[in-house]
């Protein structure tokens, strides 16, 4: 039992998509702030906060999909 819990742990810090660090960056934050205030929203919102969390990350883990692609005008421009 102790070992399936280790793994889930790894998978999960080995893969924890980076949206605390993103959100932080873009707010001018540490992340730790970023990560307690996702904690504490999950506990109020009864977990709600998780499931946007995890959208988030998969959004950022496949937002080469999401790149809007600019037309150039001219050859010009590279």
């Amino acid at each position: 039992m102790r070992g399936l819990i280790q793994k889930i742990i790894f998978f999960f810090e080995m893969r924890s998509f980076g949206v605390s660090e993103w959100w932080a960056r873009k707010l001018g934050v540490r992340s730790s702030k970023v990560r307690l205030f996702f904690i504490y929203t999950s506990f109020i919102a009864l977990g709600s906060p998780l499931l946007i969390y995890l959208a988030m990350g998969w959004i950022l883990e496949n937002k080469h999909i999401f790149k809007l692609r600019r037309k150039r005008k001219s050859i010009w421009e590279l």
